[in-house]
């Protein structure tokens, strides 16, 4: 990891979860993290609560299911900091509703942040390491709804096919960028089911609810770790999948 110390990160979705836990692993590691998420107040406890850190935390309010505002903030970090080098896509959405009762407000919210948006900081990050010609990784935390199905209707919506969609476009990116001789690297990582406020948000029952606090599940430390080891892999190593499951999930 030393070679990241003093590297510009971008983690989406930053202010809770699976994001906060990357983002401060990456403080301690020594790079300059900058954390996107709608929730301000979040952003500017958890930038206290990492003071004194190897590294340093920079608050960006931004809501990544708008266009204009997630690419205004990439540019707020190509203007203050200087570019990226690393880009983790965490951000992301579930509903509580089966698809045949959604709602096309809903289905567009879910695709513009689970796929869109990483879609769009892709692009950024990239264009950002190749101006500068430096080595740089994009990880795409997807999911293992992104690789399969459940065996049984469950009330997630479209989350499946928005979690394909970053499956697929990961692919398509490596492909480029190993067309290209980039020195690039990008990675899925896959996690089963985590404990985080991601189900509150989304409104489930207390029924449901307690289903999952009893369900085998990983904790957000255990992703971060992950995204530590992807990022510490020899340059000529690239980790393209990484699937992640609590002991003795189903799924």
């Amino acid at each position: 990891m030393d070679r990241w110390v003093g590297k510009v990160a971008v983690v989406t979705g930053a202010s809770a979860g699976i994001g906060a836990a990357i983002a401060e692993a990456l403080v301690k590691e020594g790079l300059l993290v900058v954390g996107f998420a709608r929730r301000q107040v979040k952003l500017e406890v958890l930038a206290k609560s990492f003071h004194g850190l190897k590294g340093k935390f920079y608050v960006k309010q931004c809501d990544v299911s708008n266009e204009e505002d997630l690419v205004a903030a990439f540019n707020w970090v190509k203007t203050e900091l200087g570019g990226i080098d690393v880009l983790v896509n965490n951000a992301g959405v579930i509903n509580s509703r089966k698809f045949l009762d959604d709602d096309i407000p809903s289905l567009r919210n879910m695709l513009n942040v689970n796929f869109v948006a990483t879609a769009i900081g892709t692009q950024e990050a990239v264009a950002s390491m190749r101006s500068r010609k430096v080595p740089g990784h994009i990880i795409n935390i997807n999911s293992v709804a992104g690789h399969v199905t459940p065996p049984v209707p469950m009330a997630i919506s479209a989350y499946c096919s928005t979690k394909y969609a970053v499956t697929a476009l990961t692919e398509t990116v490596r492909k480029e960028l190993a067309a290209a001789n980039a020195e690039i690297k990008i990675t899925s990582l896959s996690p089963g089911f985590v404990a985080t406020e991601i189900l509150q948000k989304a409104s489930y029952d207390a029924t449901v609810l307690e289903k999952f606090r009893h369900a085998p599940h990983l904790e957000p430390k255990d992703i971060s770790d992950a995204v530590v080891y992807v990022l510490g892999t020899p340059q000529n190593v690239q980790i393209t999948e990484l699937t992640i499951r609590p002991l003795n999930e189903a799924m």
